[in-house]
């Protein structure tokens, strides 16, 4: 077997982070569940120093995006401690033991003037492609919802691209609900879920 590839990590990027339950399987049933990892990952990424830029918590994966500061090996540890609690909380419920999570989670790195609002939408709209709910705003477990001002901000950190699509606050919103709401080409998607797969950065030539 052909050993695996480091990962990329780049100080002060961000990353497209895609974590999977082992063989698909769900990782969040309750509401509790949702919050308890929401929670855990506020606590780690600041004790770390990483930024929470977009996240989304399906029911068997999670999508986030999140830059590191100097210290690169931060997200390892963010994904490892954050995992591991969600791991523990389970399998006390279940009373089982075992693993909760695919062996690895996936990293991409982001070039940030191309495609940072292109992955955050991305992140933030899986629960309309997966139609479980019909508009963004809908889903309580995407940092959507936080963005618009509708929920408390909790994890999420406003990146800087993001926060220059308008003056305001109510213009960067209007703004991004624009975006996310036009239509996204079928070769955005293809390119954000290769880089994802794949470990490639999402970025241009």
């Amino acid at each position: 077997m052909a050993p695996r590839l480091a990962r990329l990590v780049v100080a002060h990027t961000p990353h497209h982070i895609v974590q999977r339950g082992h063989s698909r399987q769900a990782i969040f049933a309750e509401p509790e569940d949702y919050q308890s990892y929401l929670s855990d990952l506020r606590e780690k990424t600041m004790e770390l120093g990483v930024q929470v830029h977009a996240y989304c918590l399906m029911t068997n994966h999670v999508h986030l995006m999140l830059t590191p500061s100097e210290e690169t090996k931060a997200i390892g540890r963010v994904m490892q401690e954050t995992g591991r609690r969600a791991t523990r909380r389970w399998n006390q419920r279940c009373r089982r033991s075992g693993t909760l999570w695919e062996s690895r989670y996936k990293s991409s790195v982001v070039q940030t003037e191309t495609y940072l609002l292109a992955c955050c939408r991305y992140i933030e709209l899986n629960p309309v492609r997966a139609r479980m709910v019909a508009r963004a705003e809908d889903y309580p477990w995407s940092s959507y919802r936080s963005r618009m001002g509708i929920s408390d901000m909790g994890v999420l950190a406003l990146h800087p691209v993001y926060q220059a699509m308008g003056a305001s606050d109510s213009e960067r919103r209007a703004a991004y609900r624009s975006y996310v709401e036009s239509a996204v080409a079928a070769e955005e998607l293809e390119r954000i879920r290769h880089a994802a797969q794949s470990g490639n950065p999402l970025a241009t030539e």
